[in-house]
């Protein structure tokens, strides 16, 4: 029964997780998330990157099932 509980509680981390993560790359290709010492373009492909990372993640994830 332990097994169970710990495989429900990883997936809400795991799905908690990428919620966030693209929460943030396209808070920051949108420019609604900035850094300020660092230039615009910058912060939007940092932005694509973290979420392509995080799209190919879910991907390999669901893969892997």
């Amino acid at each position: 029964m332990a097994k169970k509980g710990g495989k429900v509680l990883n997936f809400v981390a795991w799905l908690t997780g990428v919620i966030v993560s693209l929460a943030v790359g396209f808070g920051m290709t949108g420019q609604t998330l900035t850094i300020p010492w660092i230039a615009p373009l910058i912060t939007v492909i940092a932005g694509w990157v973290v979420v392509v990372t995080t799209l190919i993640s879910v991907v390999l994830a669901i893969l892997q099932q």
